[in-house]
């Protein structure tokens, strides 16, 4: 059986983030059910892009689901029968049909409804015009999108369409999974409210926790986000490759790659860790840069990675379509679908060994199943049951929907410790394996000591330390005891290190037969390129993304540096979940094989699924969007930019009249959509010239009130004063022994019933006694 089989969950969400949502559960074998209006449809459904009949994108947006045409004022009946719900409306919305949060958690206690949307159920209705564009601005992503950006230019809006929706939507999908398994265990409900905008924000934790705490004074630059070192993308002889380079390790190998030229005797060998200098970093990008120009860029990296060093192609949608990486884990699914034929399909970024590998069903008609699911709503249903309970004891009751649930981390740096904290703050007792003698590379950056690390505080709160020495038999005879009390074994480490270690997959299960491991690679545990390994930027020009953004007419310049990591973690923390689902209810514990590629890739599933559908090979593409025009960052006073978005020829109008521009409403070029789509550049430039003498935070909020999706390009101060952010909690306070109360970001949702967030990250070894003294102690345990 899939992990999810057996669940069902109503689809009344009409955007892409809700719709995103459904898919992630429906394609781990859920049975959702897609509302939709009669004789319209969902929205998307009519959006680009259009082949023949029927949308790219709603056929990528809903595989696996079936389609239900219904009134909504009858919807209440369909949602008594399900386990959950996923809704992506704003509040206005939600009190004229009857799906606030009281109404739903009066009339349906033992529900899990989820909302996802721009800014939160709580947010004022402005804000629910607001699109991806405005939602990436404001989440601080966008102002510095792209790494090592011009300021003269307009900031990026990220690798492809809605990449705020899809980041939103893997939350969505990783707390509505997860009440689901509180509510297996209790009966009850729960009422999500997930916030794009807090995820997006959540997701620089790395970055954001410094200025946060006040370790170091944001400049509010354009490249706050990126790292010194010669880091960038170069050509070759057959488009471009990433290298990104950090260590005296990585030079090293370079050296041996380039045959040790004369003029990089000129660098000290460990000049990446202690003497990198603008001058340096331009010195020896323009030497690689010669040296690359002509050379392949697939077989050079494949070389490079022999040799230990971080070089990668950067590949466009057709590289993944042939890679013998993808064909092997079989990341692209042939569909069949009634208007737009057959193509590949992207799927998801993991797989699970003991759940049914779902293939995917082309999305559905419309009201192609409403007969059958008004029929089964009449009929009693019995929802998923627990088979074999095995709730622990944790060290402190946080509440929570995982609490009893424990984690063992074996990781490092930022995608695996940042899966354990999600889990963490659903209320898992996350508890972090390490070595005094050889700490986490976290603990060792920009800090006093190991306890006093402002990255590693950054993203390991509500996080448990044990210090063991796994190299000896007192340690791993430790670590194999509290494996054998846990659930979850998270790992990220390089590929093979489990195994020479005898902590592979069969390992554990010698330890716990229904033990689920999750494992973290860059390319997953197999192929023909298993065996490489990078860093999150890698990832991003590995996966697809990097080819994306620029602006239009050249070169690759990639989403921010720092992105990537997290996205790999809390898809990584939905796909352990979706495997705890399938424990509880079967006994059988699995293996959870997760690609940091093959993730960063399904963000932009639906650019990719555009390439393969029309042959159409999709480049850098500045701010643009077929569906919206204007869409794109204009210049404000005092060096500051503002996105705006718009949908339709009435925001149009709305728009010219908050800029007072009458003779824009007026000309020709921009009457409607498609003449606007057909002027690009010169609308671009028009209100450019209208915007910059404008303040990009009042600017936002009139074109908001007039019903324009708008929001300010967020500097980092911007996000850490951002009001909304702080009303929902997405900030918190807590405390540890060294630091005493320390502000860090918290989840990006808001629960009924939510997990305790009070402890910031843990000293090395803080919870030696518990570990080795009270859970050992407590074998057999157990609590309902």
């Amino acid at each position: 059986m899939s992990a999810l089989s057996g669940f069902r969950v109503v689809e009344v969400a009409e955007q892409v983030a809700g719709e995103y949502c459904g898919k992630l559960l429906a394609d781990l074998g859920a049975d959702v059910v897609k509302v939709e209006r009669p004789g319209w449809g969902s929205p998307t459904r009519a959006l680009a892009p259009r082949v023949g009949d029927g949308s790219a994108l709603f056929a990528y947006l809903n595989t696996n689901k079936r389609s239900a045409e219904l009134d909504l004022a009858g919807v209440h009946e369909l949602i008594a029968t399900a386990d959950a719900v996923i809704d992506d409306h704003g509040e206005t919305w939600a009190a004229a049909h009857g799906l606030t949060e009281a109404e739903v958690t009066g009339r349906h206690p033992g529900v899990v409804f989820c909302a996802v949307t721009p800014y939160g159920r709580t947010a004022p209705p402005e804000f629910d015009t607001a699109v991806s564009l405005n939602v990436f601005h404001a989440g601080g992503w966008g102002y510095h999108t792209p790494s090592h950006a011009d300021p003269a230019r307009p900031p990026l809006k990220g690798p492809g369409r809605f990449l705020a929706d899809y980041e939103g939507a893997l939350d969505a999908a990783l707390c509505v999974a997860s009440a689901l398994f509180d509510r297996m265990h209790t009966g009850r409900g729960e009422f999500i409210d997930v916030s794009q905008q807090a995820v997006l924000v959540s997701r620089a934790d790395c970055m954001l926790g410094r200025f946060l705490a006040g370790e170091i004074a944001p400049q509010n630059r354009r490249d706050d986000y990126d790292q010194a070192g010669p880091a960038s993308f170069f050509a070759c002889r057959d488009e471009f490759v990433y290298l990104y380079m950090t260590s005296r390790a990585h030079w090293l190998g370079l050296k041996t790659l380039m045959g040790s030229p004369d003029w990089l005797d000129e660098f000290a060998d460990d000049w990446l860790e202690f003497g990198v200098t603008p001058q340096r970093v331009a010195d020896f990008r323009r030497g690689f840069a010669a040296w690359m120009s002509s050379r392949p860029g697939v077989a050079t990296a494949e070389q490079a990675q022999r040799l230990g060093v971080p070089l990668v192609p950067v590949n466009d949608a057709a590289d993944l379509l042939n890679s013998p990486q993808y064909r092997h884990r079989r990341f692209f699914r042939d569909v069949t679908h009634p208007d737009l034929g057959r193509a590949a399909y992207p799927t998801a970024g993991y797989r699970l060994s003991a759940s049914e590998d779902r293939s995917p069903v082309a999305a559905p008609t419309l009201g192609q199943h409403t007969a059958e699911v008004l029929a089964e709503a009449r009929r009693p249903r019995t929802p998923p049951a627990v088979l074999a309970p095995q709730l622990k004891v944790p060290c402190r009751a946080r509440g929570g929907p995982l609490q009893g649930v424990r984690v063992v981390e074996l990781t490092k740096v930022w995608a695996g410790p940042y899966a354990g904290k999600l889990l963490a703050f659903l209320g898992a007792e996350v508890i972090k394996v390490e070595n005094s003698r050889a700490p986490e590379e976290m603990r060792a950056y920009g800090g006093t000591d190991v306890n006093h690390a402002p990255y590693f505080l950054s993203i390991n709160p509500e996080i448990l330390s044990v210090d063991l020495d796994i190299k000896t038999r007192q340690g791993r005879d430790a670590l194999c005891a509290l494996i054998a009390r846990s659930d979850i074994v998270l790992d990220n480490l390089r590929p093979g290190a489990m195994e020479r270690q005898g902590l592979a997959h069969r390992d554990l299960v010698a330890l716990k037969h229904d033990i689920i491991s999750v494992s973290i690679k860059m390319w997953g545990n197999d192929g023909p390129l298993g065996h490489q390994t990078g860093y999150a930027p890698c990832f991003a020009a590995l996966a697809g993304l990097a080819s994306l953004v620029g602006y239009p007419g050249g070169p690759p310049l990639g989403a921010s540096m720092r992105y990537g990591d997290s996205t790999v973690g809390a898809a990584a923390a939905f796909a352990a979940v979706a495997a705890l689902l399938h424990r509880d209810r079967t006994g059988e514990g699995q293996f959870v094989d997760v690609s940091a590629v093959e993730v960063l890739s399904s963000m932009i599933g639906d650019c990719l699924f555009e390439q393969n559908l029309t042959g159409r090979l999709l480049g850098p593409d500045g701010n643009r969007h077929p569906d919206m025009a204007p869409h794109g960052c204009y210049p404000c006073v005092g060096d500051n930019w503002i996105s705006i978005a718009v949908a339709n020829d009435g925001q149009w109008h709305r728009l010219c009249a908050v800029l007072g521009a009458d003779h824009l409403a007026a000309d020709a070029r921009y009457r409607d959509s498609a003449t606007r789509h057909r002027n690009l550049d010169s609308l671009d430039a028009d209100l450019s010239a209208l915007t910059d003498c404008h303040d990009a935070t009042d600017l936002a909020h009139r074109l908001r009130a007039a019903g324009v999706g708008a929001a300010k390009s967020a500097t980092v101060t911007d996000v850490i004063g951002d009001e909304l952010l702080w009303q929902r909690g997405a900030y918190r306070f807590v405390s540890d022994r060294l630091e005493g109360r320390r502000p860090v970001l918290g989840p990006p949702w808001r629960m009924s019933r939510p997990a305790d967030i009070d402890t910031g990250a843990p000293d090395l070894g803080e919870h030696n006694d518990y570990v080795l003294g009270d859970i050992f102690g407590q074998q057999g345990a157990r609590t309902t």
